[in-house]
Parts: structure tokens; sequence; C-alpha cells
């Protein structure tokens, strides 16, 4: 395992490092530690070294990558490490070889830093004067942050709250690698319980996107009950409008109830839960479908998972659809929210996420939801 912790002075990367390198049994490097090093030395690097650190700026890209890349070609690192301090620029990160598998940061606010830093107990640095710490957040901020970035598209960034307790930063990044501490020892986290995310959010408001999320990106299982109507007009070609699908939900609930999706799809559910422990449905119809999950398996966690986005944006999208272009408007928004009574299900949704704005941002919500519901 290959970690990056990463953070503003003071926001308490050594203290984890140092915890995170015995539970995890990863040799620690500090690159600050390593620089420390080389300015005590009596060499031109050394007061090289010296004369940047003091001057509170960074050590340029190519002398630091050419000494954390000395650093990490030795044997002990071969097969893991915890690396504090590095990549800080976005060259570094770019050039970096050594790939890493994820991007901690330790988030702090400047002021908390310099609380921290001037009230700490051990003799001063060199480095750490007031002038000298302003200058490295300032740094940290212009240089470091697009890094942040950077390793936020490739989905490895984790983000955790610093101004929390040590344990409780500490215990926030390991559910971030999926392990958890039992008694002084590191285990693989185990979910206790079996959840159903269930997508609920009117025509448009993006839970088709939602769904091939889940499906892609963390291999859960999707039942999608619109599939039901949907299918029964293909196979009879009838066409993909307001009425026909309106007559057919009224069919379908005349027959079966109003939780007539749920019926429909319940040998789908209970074989997807037999062999998953978290499993999405896309497209719950009805308030009543929820309530009748509940009743049906008592045992399972049902997660209500609300997608909103404004009503111009979401017509805007179905517009532009290959598959049922024309089923959106207003008629069809209020059948959805009062007769088909998706109103109170989105209404009392566990997660409220807004999809107003990028794939991405959609995307790193959705991240969200998954992780609190995988680690509840």
């Amino acid at each position: 395992m290959k970690l990056v912790l990463a953070g503003i002075q003071g926001a308490g990367k050594s203290t984890q490092g140092n915890l995170l390198s015995n539970q995890l049994k990863l040799p620690y490097l500090s690159t600050g530690h390593i620089f420390r090093q080389i300015a005590k030395e009596k060499t031109t690097l050394g007061r090289y070294v010296k004369a940047v650190m003091n001057a509170g700026i960074l050590i340029p890209d190519d002398k630091t990558i050419e000494i954390v890349n000395k650093y990490l070609s030795r044997n002990e690192y071969r097969k893991g490490y915890l690396l504090d301090g590095y990549p800080r620029t976005l060259r570094q990160a770019q050039e970096f070889k050594n790939d890493v598998d994820k991007f901690i940061y330790i988030e702090i606010p400047d002021k908390e830093a310099l609380w921290r830093i001037s009230h700490r107990n051990d003799t001063a640095r060199d480095d750490e004067t007031l002038e000298a710490i302003r200058k490295r957040l300032e740094l940290f901020h212009k240089y470091t942050e697009p890094v942040l970035e950077y390793y936020e598209k490739q989905r490895k960034l984790v983000t955790v709250d610093g101004t929390q307790s040590v344990e409780e930063v500490n215990e926030e990044i390991l559910k971030s690698l999926g392990k958890q501490l039992i008694k002084d020892q590191v285990i693989a986290w185990e979910k206790k319980h079996k959840s159903i995310i269930a997508i609920v959010g009117l025509a448009g408001s993006g839970k088709t996107e939602a769904a091939k999320f889940f499906k892609k990106e963390k291999n859960l299982p999707v039942i999608t009950f619109g599939d039901v109507i949907n299918e029964y007009v293909d196979k009879h070609g009838l066409k993909h409008d307001e009425e026909t699908h309106h007559k057919l939900r009224l069919e379908l609930r005349k027959k079966y109830g109003m939780e007539a999706m749920v019926v429909l799809n319940e040998k789908k559910i209970q074989d997807a839960l037999r062999d998953n422990m978290i499993i999405v449905i896309d497209g719950l119809y009805s308030w009543e479908e929820f309530a009748h999950l509940k009743k049906t398996f008592p045992e399972v966690k049902i997660y209500l998972l609300g997608l909103y986005a404004d009503k111009a944006l979401r017509y805007q999208r179905i517009s532009k659809r290959k598959y049922r272009a024309g089923l959106f408007g207003e008629e069809r928004d209020v059948n959805e929210l009062m007769e088909t009574n998706k109103g109170p299900a989105i209404a009392f949704a566990d997660f409220l996420i807004k999809n107003n704005f990028t794939l991405q941002d959609f995307h790193d919500k959705l991240e969200d939801v998954y992780r609190e519901v995988y680690f509840a």
C-alpha cells in the first residue's frame, strides 16, 4: 500500500504518519525530515537547502524529485510506504513514478495551524518563525491545492477533518482505507448488515446516472423498477409518452397496490441481497414501496437517496435522450409527486443530492453517500 499524507504545517501529518506506520506496518518517510537532515550537512547542497527552508519557500521541483526518488528506490520502500510532504506541486505529482493508492489530505484552517504551531512544547525549528510559517501556508494554497484537484480527478483523494481529535482523525483515515482498529489491531472492515440504496427523484434528476455510477464504480447490483413498464411498452410496440406510462402505472397498481414495483421486483431483490451486502434500486416510485421494502426486508437497512435538479435543467436533459425523450413536463412531474406518491419519499430522503453541476461533482457526492452507507 502506497499512501501520501498532505496538509498545511500543523495539520498533524507526522502524528498520523507515525500512528499509521505502526498500525499498517508501513515505513514512514517524511520529506520534511529528509530536507532538515540535509540542511545540517556541511555541504553545498546542505547550505542551499538550509537557506531555502529558512526563507520559507519550496525547494525547486527538479531537486525535490531527485531526492525523493533516491530515497524511494531503497528496498525498505519497495512494498509500500507512508509519504509525508510529497508531491507538493502539480509537476511533482505528474512526474511521480511511484503511483499512490490514496492521497490523504488532513484539512485544518490556517488560523488553527498557526495556533497549534505557536503552542508546541518542543523546541521551535528554524523554519517555524511566524514569517516563515505564513509564507509556507501561502505557498501551500498556491502550489499544493492543484495537487488535491489532480488526485481528486483520479478518485484517490481522501479529505479528513483535521480539527478532530488524534483518535478521530486516525479512525477516519483507516475507514478510507477500508480498515478498522479493534483492540489495537488493524483489520479489514467488515460491513455488519445488508443495505439497500433506493434512488428517488423526478424525471431528469439523474437517477440513471447515479445507478450507473454505483454499478460501474462500486460494482453494486442495480435493480431498475422502471424496466417493468419500459419493457412492456417496447414489447407491445407502444409509444413512450406520459399517457401510456400513466395508464400502465394505474393498471399495475390496481392489480398489486401502490407498492406494485416492489412486489413485481421482490424476487430480484431477494436474489441480489443473498449475494451482496449493498444493492441499489433505480427509481423508487412511491412512499408505499418504501414502506413495503421495510416490511418485507426487516433486517435490511433501507436508505432513500433523493436527487434534485432545477426544472429547466431536468427538461433539457430529457429532451436530449435518444430513448423516451418525450417523457417530461409539468403534467408528469405532478403525476409523479401526487398520484404516484413519490413526493413523501423525496421529502423523507436520508440523503439529498443537488445535481445541477458537473458530472464530477455529482459523482463525488455519490461517493460520499456510498462511504456513509458502507461504514454505517
